[in-house]
């Protein structure tokens, strides 16, 4: 079996179910995208400009982001759960949430590979 059949070997059980899990896990990746980017320009200003604190525009979003991870996390696990993917797929697409731009990138592959899935069905 050939790794792109072990991946995507799981059963989709529901179909409506998995379809709106890939919508709320593509916005999520989107959203979690846009704010590691965010959160890259905090630290940059933060550690390359030495603006500490409240000088910081951005000092304030570190938390928030945290929080959205979490939120990407869920979404992450609950399309892993719907389509049947193995738990290491589903910690590997979680950690592509941590690199920047990657998130766009594995939020395509995600996107192309379950919706071929779910138009074959």
């Amino acid at each position: 079996m050939s790794d792109v059949d072990q991946r995507t070997s799981g059963v989709i059980r529901d179909e409506t179910a998995a379809r709106k899990a890939l919508t709320f896990f593509k916005v999520m990746a989107f959203v979690v995208g846009i704010g590691l980017l965010v959160l890259v320009v905090e630290m940059v200003l933060e550690y390359g400009t030495s603006m500490k604190g409240a000088q910081n525009p951005l000092h304030w979003w570190p938390q928030p982001h945290g929080f959205i991870y979490m939120v990407y996390l869920v979404a992450t696990a609950n399309l892993g759960f719907k389509v049947g993917w193995s738990l290491p797929r589903m910690v590997g697409v979680m950690l592509a949430g941590c690199v920047p731009f990657l998130s766009f990138w594995v939020e395509r592959q995600v996107a192309r590979e379950v919706e071929g899935r779910l138009g074959s069905r």
